[in-house]
């Protein structure tokens, strides 16, 4: 710059720079003023700042800084200016300015540089247009929610949230979940999940949580969080939602309670039905005992289902090894008796049946293994075996024994009856299908291949 030192570290400075003399007219300048204003050294130097071009530098703004503050201040920064500049534009200047001296003249000069924010400026206004647009969708939802940073501290609550758990916005911005209230959010389990939203972006649902909150009482929550982001914006946030189920939960938690009770009095009336069978068996003639002993087990086997369901935790699914276990032991107590050399094994995986589907199932069992017993052992001696196993696409019930054997007549006289005996009836409601049998050196096998009736224990299938 003329006549001053240091000439080429502020041609090399981003900021338009220029000099004025006392008289505020310019000095001098650097290439980053020329280029931003789109002028000349010729049309600059020597000219009075507010004559520049065509007087765009005659701002209101400008001659405030000029002539009432710099006389009294040794230097001013971040002097904000906003014109219309016809070569350039609407803008906004961050205007910094000190005095300069050099040595023996008092009077000096005006140094001002001079940075383009409009961008800034207007990507800050937007931002907060968007950030009031995100706030009042936020209010309009009904379920508290909040929007947490990556280092989980809340950027923003919903309306719902704030009146729900008693704090102000104020309070809830930029303080972790698991600090709110009690601490009833710092669950280890919660806290492992919200880690793996942003990294790996793994949303979760229904989360469920219950706890007694300050003011709410005892409560039940489903949370949901995902990761979200602004496009063009390389940050990401978390939204997480907070869905009070607690009234749901309890009517289905008197649902269970009902049904269980239904079910406990359905299971007293049935085993009342047993006994008065029980009893007819004792009084009529030897022919007709088997019939009412092996009704006696079938509806002992429909008993012991409901006994099943009383006992459920959830009133909709029935342990399937359990049933096993206790159709065995019915169908041992109805139609063998405690002196029996004939034995039950159950070998069934911990899975659920869906209680609607268990009625059919059940019968199926006893059905299966009461043909077992008439006529696998003519000695009165032996084993039947019960399991179910996950398959692909399914699941087999598999009901065996070591017993003699069933002979190529009574196969092919049993496949003619198949579909009318009561295995196909309960087979064709289960909607599964009797596999081919292996050929066996000893014992028969009858497996019977279903589809997807049965879920793991923790509610899913395998």
């Amino acid at each position: 710059m003329t006549d001053l030192p240091a000439s080429d570290i502020v041609e090399t400075v981003p900021s338009a720079l220029i000099v004025l003399d006392r008289t505020l007219c310019i000095r001098s300048a650097n290439r980053a003023f020329y280029q931003t204003f789109r002028t000349s050294r010729a049309e600059t130097e020597g000219s009075l700042i507010y004559d520049l071009g065509n007087r765009q530098w005659d701002i209101p703004a400008l001659r405030t800084l000029l002539e009432s503050v710099i006389p009294h201040r040794a230097s001013v920064e971040g002097f904000e200016v906003e014109h219309d500049f016809p070569t350039i534009g609407q803008r906004t200047m961050l205007v910094n300015a000190r005095k300069i001296f050099r040595p023996g003249d008092h009077a000096g000069f005006i140094l001002l540089a001079i940075e383009d924010v409009s961008e800034e400026r207007v990507a800050r206004k937007e931002s907060r247009r968007n950030s009031l647009l995100v706030q009042s969708i936020v209010d309009t939802i009904r379920d508290p929610l909040v929007v947490l940073e990556d280092d989980m501290t809340i950027v923003t609550a919903s309306r719902a949230f704030l009146t729900m758990f008693g704090i102000t916005q104020a309070e809830a911005n930029g303080r972790r979940v698991a600090d709110i209230g009690q601490h009833q959010w710092d669950v280890p389990a919660l806290r492992k999940l919200l880690e793996r939203v942003l990294p790996e972006n793994k949303p979760f649902e229904n989360f469920e949580i219950e706890e007694d909150f300050p003011g709410l009482g005892r409560r039940v929550f489903n949370l949901s969080a995902r990761k979200i982001s602004q496009p063009g914006n390389n940050a990401h946030r978390m939204l997480l939602v907070f869905e009070d189920i607690t009234d749901r939960k309890q009517r289905e938690r008197d649902a269970v309670t009902l049904s269980n009770e239904v079910s406990h009095r359905i299971k007293n009336n049935l085993q009342l039905i047993v006994g008065l069978i029980a009893y007819e068996a004792k009084r009529t003639s030897e022919p007709c005992v088997q019939g009412y002993r092996a009704m006696q087990a079938r509806i002992s086997a429909i008993a012991q289902l409901y006994d099943l369901i009383s006992q459920s935790s959830n009133g909709h699914a029935v342990a399937v090894d359990d049933y096993l276990r206790e159709i065995a032991e019915t169908i041992s107590v109805s139609l063998l008796g405690a002196n029996s050399n004939i034995k039950f094994v159950v070998d069934a995986q911990p899975l659920e049946i869906d209680a609607d589907r268990a009625v059919p199932f059940g019968l199926l069992v006893n059905e299966l293994a009461t043909n077992a017993i008439k006529h696998a052992f003519p000695e009165g001696s032996g084993t039947v075996f019960l399991s179910v196993a996950p398959v692909d696409g399914g699941f087999e019930l598999t009901v065996a024994d070591d017993g003699v054997g069933m002979s190529p007549e009574i196969s092919a006289k049993k496949s003619e009856r198949r579909g009318s005996d009561y295995v196909a009836i309960f087979v064709r409601q289960l909607g599964g299908s009797v596999l081919p049998a292996a050929a066996l050196s000893a014992g028969t096998r009858i497996t019977i291949r279903l589809p997807l009736l049965l879920m793991a224990k923790n509610g899913m299938t395998p």
